[in-house]
This record gives structure tokens, sequence and C-alpha cells, in this order.
């Protein structure tokens, strides 16, 4: 009888998921997965809450392979809360073909954003050859207005506006991550403000020293030209690089207020890299310890991050969101090998 029973019940799910629209068309609604979006834990800490972003991306508009309203919808389904729309100014081998000028991209992802309560930025990327190289410049008013043939001036207008300047992928096209004078002049008037550590696939060592030395924003970025999973893949959620932006508000303003004043975390390849009171903070917030009688701990990782720590000689892995069962270590000194600061890696007290 409860076989029957069991049947029945399974029979009348499949009929409430089949549709029917006419008496010639079922319709599936629940395979179609466009409304759903990943969740990415990642806890905030005092005051602030943590912003999963992408400052880098390109559409068709300059030399992407993807509609804007598409970069939209991967990035809202993938969990993270904001990208910036960064077409190129000088490239636009589509010009002819597209009509619209180069605030188009972000005005056409802007109306998708608003539509899911997501958030995008406007950007442009001023696109140079060494020794200046390329740099975005976020929360513009009108990238047309970057148009000149001085890439300085570029960043002077964009200044104007109100900009916060990111040096993309110093390590590109060269393989040489190079300070340039160009670079220290303007890293040292603040018209950089930001350094990508991070871009596409590359990891830029000499990067975090600058970030340090000049204390300027770490971030990590895709730089995506087509579809992000099909570089970074469909499985794990934290794949991409990403930005984590510690704002005190879900917001275009939250998120440049935290960029002006450096609360950021780069995030790449299970690595996260930042300043030390940041990164330490984050940390803390992720994990959890509870003694567990006077000889072991049970550490709780909240969070989608894992963490590996060294201390007395012993190595610690912490996966996400698992709860580890440890020996009381004999020290509270500990080197968290995938967290870096400049390049260095973070050293703490844990547990306290």
């Amino acid at each position: 009888m409860k076989q029957i029973a069991l049947c029945l019940l399974l029979a009348g799910t499949s009929v409430v998921q089949a549709q029917i629209r006419n008496t010639e068309v079922y319709e599936l609604p629940h395979l179609d997965k466009s409304n759903e979006r990943n969740v990415i834990n990642i806890p905030g800490f005092g005051n602030y809450e943590t912003l999963k972003c992408d400052f880098h991306i390109h559409t068709v508009f300059s030399d992407g392979l993807v509609w804007p309203d598409m970069r939209v919808q991967e990035a809202w389904q993938e969990g993270l809360d904001a990208i910036a729309i960064t077409d190129h100014i000088e490239y636009r081998p589509r010009k002819e073909v597209l009509k619209g000028d180069r605030n188009e991209s972000y005005k056409i992802a802007k109306k998708a954003a608003d539509a899911k309560g997501f958030i995008v930025i406007q950007g442009t990327e001023i696109t140079r050859s060494k020794p200046l190289g390329h740099l975005n410049a976020l929360f513009i008013q009108d990238a047309e207005a970057m148009d000149v043939e001085d890439p300085l001036k570029a960043i002077d207008e964009a200044k104007r506006q109100g900009a916060f300047i990111l040096w993309n992928h110093p390590g590109w096209p060269d393989d040489k991550s190079t300070l340039y004078p160009v670079h220290e002049q303007l890293l040292k008037a603040d018209k950089i403000d930001g350094i990508e550590v991070f871009n596409y696939a590359e990891y830029y060592p000499a990067a975090l020293d600058w970030c340090d030395r000049y204390g300027k924003a770490y971030m990590a970025n895709t730089d995506a030209h087509g579809l992000v999973a099909s570089v970074y893949g469909w499985g794990d959620k934290l794949m991409r690089p990403l930005t984590l932006v510690f704002a005190s508000e879900r917001s275009e303003r939250g998120i440049r207020d935290a960029l002006s004043a450096g609360r950021t975390v780069a995030y790449f390849d299970g690595k996260l890299a930042g300043s030390p009171e940041l990164l330490e903070k984050l940390l803390k917030a992720c994990l959890s310890v509870r003694p567990i009688g006077d000889n072991r701990l049970e550490v709780t990782n909240r969070s989608d991050l894992s963490f590996e720590m060294t201390g007395g000689g012993a190595l610690y892995r912490f996966p996400a969101r698992k709860v580890v069962l440890i020996d009381r270590p004999k020290t509270t000194a500990f080197t968290v090998e995938n967290c870096l600061t400049g390049n260095k890696k973070l050293t703490l007290s844990f547990p306290e």
C-alpha cells in the first residue's frame, strides 16, 4: 500500500512539472534556470558586508563576444553583486555594424541590471601600448569625453568625472611587470587607485608589492571577452577571479566608497591578496573555534573560501563549509599559506 501511495505521489509531481499549454504542447518550466543564481557565502565584518565584484569586462561594443545584458545575466547567476562594463575607447572593431557611442554598452547593461536589483558600474578602458599600458576608468559619466589623443589627458578627464583608475594587467603583453616612471608619477599623484594583481589567468607578484608600497587597492578581474564559464568552468562557483569589496552598503556608492578607502581583497585560484588588516578580519569572520575538552579544537569554516595554515611544524587545512576537529596546537603563531600581503604570507595569532 505504501508503494502505491509513493507511486501516486511521484506521478503527481511529474504532472505538476509538465504544464499543458495546449493539446499539443507540454511546458516544462523547471528546466529553465535563468531565474536562479548561486549564493557565494563570504561573510563581512564590523559594519561591512562582502560584495563579490568583477571590474574588467568587455562586450561586443569593443572586442568582446557577448551582448551587454548577457554580461549581467551570467554575473547575476554566478552569484556576483556587481560588475563594471569597461569597453575599450580606442579599439572598436564592430563600430561600423553596431549603432551607439562608447556609452551604449553600459546603458544596455544598466537596464538589465535594474530589472534584477544588480549593480552595474559605468567604466571604460584607456588602451595604449607600454610604457603606459591599459587603465580602466570606473564610475564615469561619459566615455566619449575620454576619446583624446593624449592618454594622460584622458586620465585627467576621467578624474574630473570622479573616476577610480585601475591599472590593468601590468605584466601584459611582454611578460614583464615593469613600474615605469609614468606609473610612479600617476601613483604618487593618486591618478592610479588600484592595481590588478591578477587578470584573466595571469598572476603578477610584483603588483602585490606595488599595492603594499603605494597603499593601492588589490584587485583581481576576469578581463572577460567571451563567456566567463567557458574559461573558468561551470562547476565550482569560485573558479573565476573576484575583487572582494568590503562595503558599508550594497550600492554603487557603497562600492565607490570602499574602493576609495582601499577596502578590497583580490581572490584568485584559491588565493587571497590584500592588506594584513583586512585579510585577518576576513579570515576570523570565516572561521570560528570551539574548545573540545582540554586538548582539542573544533574549527568551523562557514564560508565558501578555504584556508591553509602552518604553525608549530604542522599544516592545517580548513575547507569551505566544513567543520574540522584538530589537536590543540602548541602555538598561536600561524602563517596562512594562501593569504598574501605584498609578497609575504599573512601571519597572525590564531586561535585567540
